[in-house]
């Protein structure tokens, strides 16, 4: 099996930074350390709402990392304008609701498709790598081989649940490899996320032609107890 590169998402950070509004933790100091630890990526969400990451940290962090950047945006006029401005390495186009705690599910791709061919093909042209957050069905790798994307982020969210509760991730896991080896037969990259912790990662890295992970608020999470360094390495353990 492949090694799978390591994404690390440091939104929650910026959450935690602004619980108080200080200027403290700071998401860039969390980005060099992934950086130092071995990740492969840097994660951000720019939402509209700004409620963790902003638009300072967005700069400052581009500035500095030398790793890649992968940007999460929603597919908005605003955030087509910011990404082109910043160029990052990597845009994931999310779903976005300004009321929900975290990302619910994989985008609606039938909404705004006309939109979301033009925000693909005007951030590829632009030199980012972009990727669509869908889904892990046949139905939606169709769609996102036709919007023509580099690659696609397979949410993890309902196998990570399934997980966590000790239920059964039979058909699940099932549905997840069946899209996974549908989307490399179109020369789809894939990737995963949402809701990964050390157990679930275990075995979704299991899956063979995943790619890459991108682990956010678990790792953050844990990182409070044993320290940022550690739980990075842990990770790049088991994925790798």
């Amino acid at each position: 099996m492949s090694k799978i590169r390591l994404g690390v998402n440091i939104d929650h950070v910026a959450t935690v930074r602004n619980a108080r509004g200080e200027k403290y933790p700071s998401p860039l100091r969390a980005a060099i350390i992934a950086q130092k630890c071995g990740a492969h990526s840097v994660t951000i969400h720019l939402r509209e709402d700004r409620r963790h990451i902003n638009d300072i940290d967005l700069k400052e962090i581009k500035s500095k990392l030398k790793i890649p950047l992968n940007l999460e945006i929603a597919a908005t006029k605003e955030m087509m304008i910011i990404a082109l401005r910043h160029k990052p390495n990597f845009v994931c186009v999310v779903p976005e609701k300004r009321k929900e705690i975290t990302t619910e599910g994989g985008l609606n791709l039938n909404y705004k498709k006309k939109f979301l061919r033009k925000l693909i093909s005007t951030l590829k042209k632009n030199g980012s790598r972009v990727s669509l957050f869908i889904e892990p069905s046949i139905k939606d790798v169709k769609i996102s081989k036709d919007l023509n994307v580099d690659c696609i982020e397979f949410h993890t969210g309902k196998i990570c649940n399934l997980i966590n509760k000790k239920k059964s991730i039979k058909q699940e896991f099932e549905r997840i490899c069946k899209a996974v080896n549908f989307a490399f037969s179109l020369g789809l990259e894939v990737h995963a996320g949402h809701g990964l912790t050390f157990q679930s990662a275990k075995i979704i890295s299991k899956i063979k032609k995943i790619k890459e992970f991108n682990i956010g608020h678990f790792l953050i999470g844990e990182s409070i107890y044993v320290g940022l360094p550690t739980v990075i390495k842990q990770f790049k353990k088991i994925i790798g």
